[in-house]
């Protein structure tokens, strides 16, 4: 049987991607997979896509941050996943489903920040002082693993789901909002799916993102000034089919809403 290697592993999920085409779960048939591996494959994907693709990172976002999730995938934290520039979707119009695989869409709360964040132990507070705005948000994510089911490695080595993303027009600095208590109405087709508060995401989304900056640090990577930062679902995701409008409202932040078609 010929041997597994990342560079194999990173042009099958290249490729996946491009051809609109699933792949099987590959972690458990890698020799000596665990995270650190998984990341490193993250990392290779990442570049070649930014030179095949003639694009840039423009950020990073959060995945598994309800512990509904982290017990449905058997870990104890969350992981990570880096946005590119290729991946935004304006928001209010109506987009092709001819890229993706399998969609789903979550509504997020999403950071842009104003200067960088190093150092050797990141609090909440650096993260909110560090913090332009906040925005809402809609994160695609697409898994390029057959039936959207995978392995956390797995997950991670295919950049954590990460497809597109849309931000909102409603900006606000994060200390005029509240981060716990914040509620949201996410809508499907006009009908409510879910309701939830931004305390769903590890008790505060700063608290997250802080995380996340501490563990890239391990790798010696950091959030940039202008970057965005996905900060985790507030809800379910909920999947996308021909026709179907969202729509998600912010207490005392605003809504955001898209739409999806087949064809350009």
């Amino acid at each position: 049987m010929e041997t597994i290697t990342i560079e194999n592993v990173v042009q099958d999920l290249f490729d996946a991607e491009k051809g609109v085409k699933t792949l099987p779960q590959f972690a458990n048939e890698f020799p000596g997979m665990d995270e650190d591996k998984a990341y490193d494959i993250q990392e290779k994907l990442v570049q070649k896509k930014c030179e095949e693709e003639n694009t840039a990172v423009s950020g990073w976002k959060l995945g598994l941050t309800s512990k509904a999730k982290q017990q449905m995938m058997g870990v104890h934290e969350p992981s990570y996943g880096v946005l590119l520039e290729n991946m935004v979707l304006i928001e209010g119009d109506s987009h092709s489903l001819t890229p993706f695989i399998h969609a789903k869409l979550e509504p997020e709360l999403a950071f842009v920040f104003k200067k960088d964040i190093q150092g050797s132990y990141i609090t909440p507070a650096q993260i909110m002082d560090a913090t332009d705005y906040v925005v809402p948000a809609f994160e695609v994510i697409d898994s390029r693993f057959e039936a959207f089911k995978f392995t956390l490695h797995d997950a991670i080595a295919d950049n954590s789901s990460s497809s597109r993303y849309i931000l909102g027009n409603q900006f606000m600095s994060p200390e005029k909002i509240d981060l716990q208590l914040t509620g949201i109405v996410f809508r499907k087709n006009g009908e409510v799916v879910a309701t939830s508060t931004l305390a769903a995401v590890m008790g505060n989304p700063a608290v997250a993102i802080a995380w996340m900056a501490n563990k890239i640090a391990k790798r010696n990577q950091f959030i940039k000034k202008g970057q965005v930062v996905l900060s985790g679902a507030i809800t379910q995701a909920m999947h996308i089919s021909p026709g179907d409008h969202f729509e998600a409202t912010f207490d005392g932040l605003g809504t955001i809403n898209t739409s999806f078609q087949i064809g350009e």
